[in-house]
């Protein structure tokens, strides 16, 4: 039988977070057929017995059950989900970390909003972090961005701008963007799937409601990704989707990220760099950058100049909330538009 929804739950060595994960799917209010797919990756602790104890009670609320395991060591968040999806049969797809907890309305808010839209939208929801007050910073960033910076920032260094944990989707867009990397850890699945999805013109949309405790721990997979790993996928998808539409560009900020992004682009993107602007007197005081690393002879050099006197467009690598609204009001004095006139990075 067709699911309305199935939940997709990835499980390794869950047993701490598990039955509070698991009540909050039986608590859900949904009131359509609904699923749990869960695929217990190679997990060497109770996590498996813990998941048979909560059946007969998911089942008592209308929740089906499937699940499935191996053993012999985990293969990676990415093949677990792959696992989980295929074996289930929802419509709709709401993918659940095994570490998290969902409001009572999520599926139903979730399924409501995927109604509304258009079949090929990935949807988030806002989320709260435990322990309260982790991630601050990161937090604010992805619960107040505006609906159309779902897609603007879609390069900074915080990542997917819809947190996979809050993912609700249709069966065809999980197909669309063929499924999660299977590379294992250290892989950063969910923003490989995230910029797959929009390299095919996927949408994104959030229900502004916090429908998701969002568990921050230092067994949590993400820690796994290296951030240079992540660095190198940013820089291909600002190469691909941004930097390959223009001719021309400024770096924002002379510093050290700006000229990582400048070495880190292939030689026909840098070549394309007409400036770094900055504010900082002593960066602007050397008037060029010279990449030294560069095999050409003599060695590339671009001007640094006051953002004053630089011009549009912007790749910013300048991190937001840091400089008490300084670097904020310097950009808003420009009267630009995010995604026509500039770019965040960091």
């Amino acid at each position: 039988m067709e699911m309305d929804v199935s939940i997709i739950m990835p499980v390794y060595n869950a047993e701490k977070w598990l039955h509070e994960c698991l009540q909050s799917v039986a608590a859900q209010d949904f009131t359509g057929r609904l699923q749990l797919s869960v695929y217990i990756d190679g997990a060497d602790d109770a996590s498996a017995s813990i998941l048979q104890t909560w059946v007969p009670s998911l089942a008592s609320k209308g929740v089906d059950v499937v699940s499935s395991q191996h053993t012999g060591g985990p293969r990676g968040v990415g093949y677990a989900k792959n696992q989980a999806v295929k074996q289930s049969s929802g419509k709709y797809l709401c993918f659940l970390d095994a570490d998290d907890v969902m409001l009572p309305g999520r599926v139903r808010l979730q399924h409501a909003a995927a109604l509304q839209v258009e079949p090929h939208t990935l949807i988030g929801c806002k989320f709260t972090r435990s322990p309260e007050g982790s991630t601050v910073r990161y937090t604010e960033w992805a619960n107040s961005l505006t609906a159309g910076q779902l897609h603007m920032q879609a390069y900074t260094s915080h990542g997917p701008t819809l947190i996979m944990p809050t993912w609700f989707c249709g069966r065809q867009v999980f197909e669309t963007a063929g499924g999660f990397d299977e590379s294992g850890k250290g892989t950063p699945e969910d923003l490989l799937f995230y910029l797959q999805h929009l390299r095919h013109d996927g949408a994104l949309w959030r229900v502004d409601e916090a429908l998701l405790v969002y568990r921050y721990h230092a067994d949590a997979a993400s820690f796994s990704v290296l951030e240079r790993t992540i660095w190198d996928v940013r820089v291909a998808a600002l190469q691909e989707r941004v930097l390959a539409a223009w001719d021309v560009f400024t770096i924002w900020n002379a510093g050290k990220q700006g000229r990582r992004l400048y070495r880190s682009l292939a030689a026909p993107n840098r070549a394309k760099v007409a400036a770094f602007c900055d504010v900082d007197e002593r960066k602007i005081a050397r008037r060029v950058y010279t990449h030294e690393e560069s095999a050409q002879t003599p060695r590339p050099t671009v001007p640094v100049v006051h953002f004053s006197h630089a011009s549009a467009p912007f790749v910013i690598c300048v991190k937001l909330g840091l400089t008490a609204g300084v670097f904020e009001a310097n950009l808003c004095s420009l009267n630009l538009r995010e995604g026509v006139d500039y770019v965040h990075f960091n």
